[in-house]
């Protein structure tokens, strides 16, 4: 039987087009690390607005995200909470660009509980501070630097049986916030996202004692399978002026 002509360019025409745009059609994306799940919100508010470009977020542990990566999850950009683990993404060939830093956090003492968290080093030491919550060090940077804050401060082997690990610093959050922990370690930005702000006592720990939360994101090879202009856009404007001031009012640097 004979095939119309317009039959044949029409099938050829949804081979060709149903798959692309498709592609097109999904939203960008983002892995982001768990320090970063509320600012984050605020920054695809914005670049919506801007762009009118859907994307989805995607929250853990910077350490699961990336090994997550590594097996294929179909991400478009990753937002670490360090520049460890993109720089390890792109030097073994999962990115388009680079590593780049696009903001600095810091490390907190926080509690729920009405104690005078500025003496927290003599709180930790205190045999009557039964759970201290840590982000595991070995996913999380913000779990880091408080392993180093701790070591420095000659704490870490006192207390180690009364340090209770979270797998994400949204996690540690949690147990600081629901009191299952006398207090703990986490970023300053929980301070500007956290509702019930007046029942917080906070205390920046010295930016000396541990190295410095330096940010980072990628934009991922997955992204060419469908969205990589819209990514490239979004890269770009978490460099721009306009998402820096968003991460500023989220206590980022």
């Amino acid at each position: 039987m004979r095939v119309p002509m317009k039959g044949i360019i029409y099938l050829v025409c949804m081979v060709v087009l149903v798959p692309a745009g498709f592609a097109q059609s999904q939203p960008l994306r983002l892995a982001v690390a768990a320090n970063a799940q509320f600012v984050i919100k605020a920054i695809q508010l914005d670049f919506k607005k801007k762009t009118g470009i859907e994307t989805e977020a995607i929250i853990g542990s910077s350490g699961n995200l990336s090994t997550q990566i590594k097996n294929g999850a179909p991400y478009d950009i990753f937002f670490s909470a360090d520049m460890n683990f993109p720089d390890k993404l792109a030097s073994e060939g999962f990115g388009v660009t680079a590593a780049t830093e696009y903001a600095s956090g810091s490390l907190i003492v926080c509690s729920t509980t009405n104690i005078d968290i500025r003496n927290w080093r003599l709180l930790l030491a205190a045999a009557g501070t039964k759970k201290i919550a840590i982000a595991n060090p070995a996913l999380a940077p913000y779990g880091k630097a408080a392993e180093e804050a701790l070591r420095h401060y000659k704490l870490w082997d006192k207390i180690n049986a009364r340090l209770v690990f979270g797998e994400s610093i949204s996690q540690v959050n949690t147990y600081i916030t629901t009191g299952a922990a006398m207090l703990g370690f986490t970023t300053e930005a929980l301070i500007h996202e956290y509702p019930d702000k007046k029942n917080l006592r906070w205390a920046k720990v010295d930016e000396t004692v541990y190295n410095k939360i330096r940010q980072g994101m990628i934009v991922l090879s997955h992204s060419k399978k469908g969205n990589y202009t819209s990514a490239m856009k979004f890269y770009d404007y978490i460099l721009s002026p306009a998402a820096k001031q968003v991460f500023r009012q989220f206590g980022y640097k």
